[in-house]
């Protein structure tokens, strides 16, 4: 079976569990926080992957990962994936769990990046354009870019405006050479 498929399947059963328990955002953090320790520690994956590793230390380990504390829902979770030999695949469940719960309930990511660092209410400011055109939730993340020089760019969904200083240096670059 293909990963892809494979890891939906755990994903959507976990996000039914979690939805039935109303414990969803608690799963979701802690997938959240699983798949960015992956993304984080390379070393993890070859770890989880490693069959002299026993099972007992592979879901402690999985579960420190996770954030420590995991509802019992998770830590089953990962139980079954380990008793299921699935454990190579789980990051990408992971991932999976967090695109269909934030599909689930209409989060959108979204990015701001400005050369210097932005008031609080200006991103503020931002979210809710964004939230207003996505009409959902928005996840927003800042980032400081001093290669722009000015301006800023924003990004969410398939959406892109790059209102930055370097952009426009670009643009005039490339109505000269005409």
């Amino acid at each position: 079976m293909e990963i892809g498929v494979l890891s939906v399947r755990y994903a959507r059963a976990l996000l039914k569990s979690a939805l039935e328990q109303h414990i969803e955002e608690k799963v979701y953090q802690e997938m959240l926080t699983l798949y960015q320790s992956y993304l984080k520690v390379p070393n993890l994956r070859f770890t989880i992957d490693n069959p002299m590793l026993e099972k007992s230390k592979k879901k402690s380990l999985l579960i420190t990962a996770s954030g420590g504390t995991v509802s019992s829902l998770t830590e089953r979770f990962i139980a079954l994936v380990l008793n299921e030999d699935r454990e190579s695949t789980l990051q990408f469940m992971a991932a999976s769990y967090v695109t269909l719960y934030r599909k689930h309930k209409n989060i959108t990511r979204g990015r701001l990046i400005t050369a210097v660092a932005v008031t609080p209410e200006i991103e503020k400011k931002m979210r809710q354009r964004v939230e207003s055109r996505t009409q959902g939730t928005v996840e927003f993340q800042t980032e400081i870019d001093p290669g722009i020089i000015g301006g800023f760019i924003l990004e969410y969904d398939t959406y892109r405006m790059d209102a930055s200083v370097q952009n426009q240096l670009r643009n005039i670059l490339t109505q000269l050479r005409k």
